[in-house]
């Protein structure tokens, strides 16, 4: 299946577990990338602005954890449209599917603006959980730049899920490669000072991303605007975003927003609670955080990969397809995982080496990544699981899920072994391993009940 085979691309009937990880494999490999794309662009400006020095590290990993929580709150809101195109799809209703994409276009940019005017208060939202108030300064002001690109970032995000849902995943990561390499570009320029500019170290890497962002924004919405087939699937149709579809993205967007808000505050609030062991403790922290996120992205796309299949198998109401569907997304992440996250274990120093050269900072990520290593197995597979839970229309037991996990036990359990056993950043990252163990074992055992049931759209 090419990347821009449509719906009639669609197999008609589940297939075997091969065929399963076959199609799983395709769609995950573009949408791996362009998740990593993401996830790489953070790395390389926390890497960039941590060669301007340790203080600009500092800033920048502290304006950056609340803007990434936001933005993985607005990419939960909006995958309804990716669930609820891959249903339609599945269906043989290619023709309802641009009318998903414009009521998500509208979710995204009430989304994003929102954002923005939250990332406008970044100095005192950071000054008022204790933070010292140069930390606080500092932070905010990377968080408010970085503020002007979360409606750009809501508008790709929505408009990739829509791609996502088609089984064309390539565009998004083609135009995230791309915005990688402008960004690179403006890093140069903007941290460090060059051709004529005045050095703004971690603002400058901020701003160059907000740049970048928009960019991707326009990029994609061009291509869908263009598509050879959009007729079929109705991308102009000069109709308003339909209300009936509104109310069923939300509906799926509430509990899936809220749960990955509840994830990825955990991990935020980890990276504040790193601040408390000092500038260096923050950003070692931060790098390690990092490196687990890049290697998370893999999980994501198979995660989404999987959603696809199963939401597929959903609109052909195939409830073997839906097993199959999993269990091929499970194996291909905890393949993945035990090779990416066993690189942590065998080479951390050269890993931590491409951020910073700081002994302390490297001192205070070294022990994360040491605990991080086996972590990932379990984080891959609970990421499949909620997502393959989403496709089925099971969308508000996995954020009951991750509050259990995260919350009542991976926070209170970090904070513990951080601070009252003296582990710092290893027990920060311990917290966060309890939580995905639970997650894994709670969600497992619901796809195993949800699956043997009647399936229904959502």
């Amino acid at each position: 299946m090419s990347a821009d085979a449509g719906a009639a691309s669609v197999p008609a009937g589940g297939g075997g577990f091969g065929r399963h990880v076959g199609q799983t494999l395709k769609l995950a490999g573009p949408v791996i990338v362009a998740r990593s794309g993401v996830l790489i662009m953070m790395a390389v400006d926390t890497a960039m602005t941590g060669r301007a020095g340790g203080e600009e590290l500092a800033w920048f990993g502290m304006g950056l954890s609340p803007t990434i929580a936001l933005t993985l709150l607005g990419l939960g809101f909006l995958l309804g449209v990716s669930i609820l195109t891959a249903q339609a799809d599945g269906a043989g209703e290619s023709g309802r599917t641009g009318g998903i994409w414009r009521t998500g276009l509208v979710h995204a940019a009430v989304l994003g603006l929102a954002f923005l005017l939250i990332c406008q208060f970044g100095e005192f939202l950071l000054g008022a959980v204790g933070h010292d108030p140069a930390l606080a300064a500092g932070g905010g002001e990377v968080m408010r730049m970085l503020g002007y690109g979360l409606p750009a970032v809501m508008v790709f995000v929505a408009s990739s899920f829509f791609l996502e849902g088609l089984s064309r995943p390539l565009p998004g990561m083609v135009i995230m490669m791309a915005a990688n390499v402008v960004n690179f570009g403006l890093n140069w320029v903007m941290i460090y000072g060059n051709l004529g500019f005045s050095g703004m170290g971690a603002e400058g890497a901020a701003l160059a991303t907000t740049i970048a962002r928009w960019l991707t924004a326009f990029a994609i919405l061009t291509y869908i605007w263009w598509l050879p087939d959009r007729d079929r699937f109705g991308i102009r149709r000069a109709s308003l975003p339909e209300a009936r579809v509104g109310r069923r993205m939300r509906r799926l967007g509430y509990p899936m927003g809220l749960a990955m808000f509840v994830e990825v505050a955990a991990f935020t609030t980890m990276i504040q609670l790193a601040g408390f062991l000092g500038g260096d403790g923050i950003a070692g922290y931060q790098i390690a955080h990092n490196l687990v996120a890049l290697v998370f992205m893999s999980a994501i796309g198979l995660g989404a990969a999987t959603g696809v299949r199963v939401g597929n198998a959903v609109g052909r109401a195939d409830p073997q397809g839906v097993r199959s569907a999993l269990a091929a997304g499970l194996g291909l992440v905890v393949a993945a995982m035990t090779v990416l996250g066993g690189s942590f274990l065998a080479i951390p120093e050269t890993l931590v080496a491409v951020y910073t050269a700081d002994a302390g900072v490297v001192a205070f990520a070294l022990p994360a990544l040491a605990v991080a290593g086996t972590m990932m197995i379990f984080d891959g597979s609970q990421a499949v699981l909620i997502n393959a839970l989403r496709a089925l229309g099971d969308v508000w037991f996995p954020m009951m899920a991750q509050i259990l996990s995260f919350w009542v036990l991976a926070i209170p359990a970090a904070w513990i072994m951080a601070f009252h056993l003296e582990l710092g950043t290893a027990g920060l990252m311990g917290g966060i391993y309890i939580g995905v163990v639970a997650a894994t074992a709670v969600n497992g055992w619901r796809f195993r009940r949800m699956s043997h049931r009647p399936l229904r759209r959502a």
